[in-house]
């Protein structure tokens, strides 16, 4: 006996648009069951997840900061999927981003000018462009697995940085702490309003979001990216090539991702150290496909994403549970959010063996 997945002739569009939705919900009912089993109150322990952090300003404000390296990243990577190329290492982009970004206030802390954040940005995408451009090169010159080589080289990029904070970039004078020196204040992005740490990286995203949403929607660019996801073949018979294609995608993602990494250690930490992101790069895949790889989809997955960051540090302080639990929220999101979405297009079917066998035999 054997399981084998069926395409369906038709598939639902009601289900395909609340998709995210009962996904959502069903991650919800397991992480209530999950509460439950740990000896917590799910109830209570989905408001202090869920609710409590929505209810005071400061905390919007870190939402909006968590928010968004998640949306710039995913948008980026919305486009390589929807084109059927699969950068899977935007963390490491987001980390080589950060890095080349601030060689300018590492290097150069006595520069004071206005010019230096918009060269910082400026440097934070190129750094992740082109680090992208490494598992590009190799697809489209060796047809290597963009997977793999993306993946890897995102451990290469998180020892670099190790590397470079614990050694020729560490602070003199941070009382050997593996740290840079602190930015000087030309160099930190500034925070949209004074009632807290949201800061200019958040527009950046909602920009880049709508900006790739008018891309897919009323640009030959957009078109040919979903071509070409479709069918390479017929993108060939139009014109397009998937070889081009493999490189504006991957260049893309890798520079929001870089855009993202340098914003982050501008904005939210003032300095390189050995850890700047909790993950940001990976957890954008789930921010992806929750937002159905729709831009405008993506900036609302990227709120509640980043909900489950401050919903996990929460319940780490009020219910004393550890932080590994509290991010099994991620994993079922994802988890549901795919199975939802392979039911919805095949159907599951047991093959028998004897039936098989009087079916050769007919």
């Amino acid at each position: 006996m054997r399981i084998e997945l069926q395409k369906r002739a038709n598939v639902s569009t009601l289900f395909s648009i609340i998709s995210p939705l009962l996904a959502l919900l069903l991650t919800l009912v397991f992480g209530a069951i999950m509460f439950w089993l740990l000896g917590k109150s799910p109830l209570g322990s989905l408001y202090i997840y869920f609710v409590e952090p929505l209810l005071e300003v400061w905390s919007l404000h870190e939402l909006a900061v968590k928010a968004a390296p998640l949306i710039l990243i995913a948008v980026g990577l919305a486009v390589c999927y929807r084109s059927n190329n699969w950068n899977i290492g935007a963390e490491g982009q987001f980390t080589i981003g950060a890095i080349t970004g601030s060689i300018l206030p590492v290097l150069y802390p006595e520069w004071h000018s206005w010019a230096i954040l918009p060269l910082m940005m400026v440097m934070g995408v190129i750094g992740g462009a082109l680090y992208a451009a490494i598992p590009a090169l190799l697809k489209t010159r060796f047809n290597t697995n963009e997977i793999l080589t993306s993946l890897m080289l995102v451990y290469i990029a998180g020892l670099f940085l190790d590397w470079l904070v614990r050694g020729p970039w560490r602070d003199p004078k941070g009382y050997n702490f593996p740290v840079t020196k602190s930015f000087q204040v030309e160099a930190v992005l500034p925070e949209i309003l004074d009632s807290g740490r949201a800061h200019w990286a958040f527009i950046f995203a909602i920009v880049a979001a709508m900006a790739l949403w008018f891309m897919m929607r009323f640009m030959l660019k957009g078109f040919e990216v979903s071509v070409l996801g479709q069918s390479e073949r017929a993108g060939r018979f139009a014109g397009f090539s998937a070889r081009r294609m493999a490189w504006f995608s991957m260049l893309l993602s890798g520079g929001l991702a870089g855009l993202a990494g340098i914003s982050e250690v501008s904005g939210s930490i003032g300095h390189l150290q050995p850890s700047i992101s909790p993950g940001y790069g990976f957890t954008a895949i789930i921010v992806a496909f929750l937002g159905r790889l729709n831009p405008l989809g993506i900036i609302a997955s990227g709120l509640v994403l980043a909900l489950t960051y401050l919903g996990g540090e929460a319940a780490q302080a009020a219910l004393q549970i550890s932080d590994k639990a509290a991010r099994v929220f991620q994993g079922m999101l994802l988890f549901f959010v795919l199975s939802c979405d392979t039911l919805i297009h095949y159907r599951i079917r047991l093959i028998l063996a004897g039936a098989k066998t009087a079916e050769a035999g007919a």
